[in-house]
């Protein structure tokens, strides 16, 4: 039998008249109320905030910049998720990026559908869910996904969304880089390594825009499962609405962003490559009765031909044998998105099983 398939975007089934049900199709058998943030313990999980100018300027006290070389290390080591603050992307960039993602979702249908793509890999793709051949349950979530580097790609409406979003993409670009460098010093590492060893000057850049319309059964729909990211790091902005969620230490956390901070996952390919000294994040979306919101995720990661590998100075002695095989980044993402979402399925996959 075919999978069936949504009929139509959730934005057009959230808008249509008199809706206070959510299709059966959407019902998310995997959710457990079990496992939802304890509310009122929450005080005891501060999520990590990373002051990036304290790595990146020159005036910045040697002490200072040590201190947050390895408070960004514990970051990725304790969490795989943190908040960049003071990070130089001009906030007016931010909001029109955000106002340039919501009029594309306002588009008509028919607009849109232009847009459709075929494959996980091509440049530039909009649909609903995630995956809907492969799924039992429809997520509660429309998309836009695009290439945005080495070559950028773009749709072509609405009109100056494109300018926008490749301002936005340059320099988050050069946010990532001086993270990853950091990073990199932190695990005793220098910077160049990483260009060699994953070709970062043609480094892979998504481009993914998310709406979470307003769901009138928010207790029986996701928006995106608990899941984790391919690549190296994923740099996120949203509007005013709440949703992410991130695991640690086994519970739920909602992520409560600061005004103008980066929320930034890090990703399986950073786990690689550390040798699972940082381990990617997982995460998800939660929806709300209320209002919609709008996230824009742009992730980072090698060369699509890149095979990524843990990092050979890491492994060289017997106490830390390679802990993943070598694995093309294209092959890795493409099985991926060609999948079900479900916690890290796909890194397992990678993972050499020892006794």
């Amino acid at each position: 039998m075919a999978p069936i398939q949504p009929a139509t975007t959730v934005k057009t089934l959230s808008e249509s008249p008199n809706l206070n049900f959510i299709p059966s199709t959407y019902v998310n058998s995997t959710i457990n109320p079990s496992d939802s943030p304890a509310f009122d313990n929450l005080d005891s999980y501060s999520i990590p905030a990373i002051d990036f100018s304290l790595l990146t300027s020159t005036s910045t006290d040697p002490n200072q910049r040590s201190e947050a070389i390895d408070n960004l290390g514990k970051a990725c080591h304790d969490w795989g998720f943190f908040m960049v603050v003071n990070h130089g992307i001009p906030e007016n960039l931010i909001e029109e990026v955000i106002d340039g993602t919501q009029g594309f979702f306002n588009l008509a249908e028919e607009e849109k559908k232009e847009f459709e793509g075929k494959h996980v890999l091509d440049p530039i793709r909009c649909g609903t869910s995630f995956n809907t051949s492969k799924e039992k349950a429809f997520f509660w979530r429309d998309y836009l996904k695009v290439f945005v580097h080495p070559q950028f790609h773009f749709p072509s409406k609405p009109n100056g969304y494109s300018d926008i979003a490749s301002e936005y993409c340059e320099r988050t670009r050069e946010v990532a880089k001086k993270l990853l460098s950091g990073i990199l010093e932190g695990l005793g590492l220098e910077e160049c390594f990483l260009d060699k060893a994953l070709n970062m000057k043609l480094g892979f850049q998504v481009f993914i825009a998310n709406l979470y319309p307003r769901c009138p059964q928010p207790e029986l729909a996701l928006g995106m499962p608990p899941h984790s990211d391919h690549g190296l790091l994923t740099l996120i902005i949203q509007n005013q609405v709440g949703g992410l969620q991130v695991q640690h230490q086994g519970k739920w956390i909602p992520v409560n962003a600061l005004p103008n901070s980066l929320l930034v996952n890090t990703g399986d390919h950073l786990e690689i490559f550390s040798n699972g000294k940082y381990k990617s994040n997982i995460h998800r979306v939660v929806v709300n009765n209320t209002s919609p919101r709008i996230s824009v995720a742009v992730a980072h990661g090698p060369s699509l031909d890149a095979v990524v590998s843990p990092a050979s100075p890491l492994v060289q002695s017997e106490n830390s044998p390679p802990a993943y095989i070598p694995m093309k980044y294209k092959d890795y993402m493409e099985l991926q998105q060609s999948n079900q979402l479900h916690q890290k399925s796909m890194l397992e996959q990678v993972k050499i099983q020892r006794n």
